[in-house]
């Protein structure tokens, strides 16, 4: 559908939910029918095989289109190792750590990103919410250990280009995570509010170094961090910023592209700021997307904030025009 016709009043068009179950619930068909949430994000409680997976997806993808929305964007963590949501008779891969540390690194990373994106296209997933560019050391307790590609920031550039390249190349959507860094983090954000407490210069000059490369080479989403940067953002956490979100995605990284915030329900933000609270300021910090990955209350409560602030011009016209063109570009090139 032309980006005309959409009414860009409707704040469902920003969100990316989650399901609660494997088929097609009222649920989340009457935020498709009544909200226009048309972005999704699949997990294990929403998956038995690929032939139910990818039934899901058609006709996720079906009640889209007959409502008069966007072609969808449905993403999944697939990042191998302990964040993977799809098991056997998927391929299953170690963690990324483990594959960045092989000899053969780059073939395992490569045959790794080919393989994902080939069986998530199969099933009808376009969005894979990997790689994590974040940078960090190991062997001293920290959270994105297993989950990150090494301790140096041009290694991490170099890896994070292959898998990008690779899931890209198979014509899936790769998302950078999780903006400025959170290699750093002790806390798992799931939980607590992390608070990562480097230099603004580290960040300038290694934390968003694999970040420039992957908006260098047309990445399709970059991912935000909930932890509080006491060096770039005392007030509030990197997800919730203009200064991380606007100033350094847009500017010191020079990213035009889609900016997708991490799971809103996580600890990290919902002890921090009430969420309906929390979704509206994410959307002004900057963000196209904002992901709510269980609770539909949750989503219902936060569009209608969002509606009452586009109706009291709180959020810009063109600040939303803005995130649709970004969302539906993606879907072009993806969908």
């Amino acid at each position: 559908m032309p980006e005309a016709e959409i009414d860009w009043r409707l704040p469902g068009h920003l969100f990316m939910v989650g399901l609660p179950g494997p088929g097609l619930d009222e649920s989340t068909l009457d935020l498709i029918k009544q909200d226009a949430v048309h972005n999704f994000i699949i997990f294990r409680r929403n998956v038995k095989d690929k032939a139910q997976i990818k039934g899901l997806c058609s006709a996720l993808t079906e009640a889209c289109l007959a409502h008069g929305l966007p072609q969808p964007l449905i993403a999944i963590d697939q990042e191998g190792g302990q964040v993977a949501r799809l098991d056997s008779p998927f391929s299953q891969f170690p963690d990324p750590r483990q594959l960045a540390d092989a000899v053969n690194r780059e073939e395992l990373l490569g045959e790794y990103a080919a393989t994902c994106a080939r069986e998530l296209r199969e099933i009808g997933i376009n969005m894979n919410l990997a790689p994590v560019l974040d940078i960090c050391p190991a062997g001293h307790g920290l959270f994105m250990e297993r989950r990150s590609l090494g301790d140096d920031h041009q290694t991490v550039a170099d890896l994070g280009r292959l898998v990008i390249a690779g899931l890209q190349d198979g014509g899936v959507a790769a998302c950078a995570k999780h903006f400025p860094g959170l290699g750093a983090a002790f806390l798992d954000p799931h939980l607590e509010l992390p608070v990562v407490d480097l230099p603004a210069a580290y960040f300038e000059e290694k934390g968003m170094f694999p970040f420039r490369m992957a908006a260098e080479i047309g990445v399709a989403a970059f991912m935000t961090s909930h932890a509080l940067y006491a060096n770039l953002d005392q007030a509030v956490p990197g997800t919730l910023s203009e200064k991380v979100v606007g100033e350094l995605v847009r500017k010191r990284c020079g990213y035009q592209g889609l900016i997708i915030t991490d799971d809103l329900e996580m600890g990290a933000i919902e002890k921090f700021m009430p969420f309906p609270q929390a979704a509206l300021q994410a959307c002004l910090a900057g963000s196209d997307i904002l992901l709510v990955c269980h609770e539909h209350d949750k989503v219902r409560r936060a569009i209608n904030g969002m509606d009452k602030a586009m109706h009291e011009g709180v959020i810009d016209e063109g600040r939303v025009r803005d995130s649709l063109a970004r969302q539906a570009a993606v879907s072009k090139r993806f969908g």
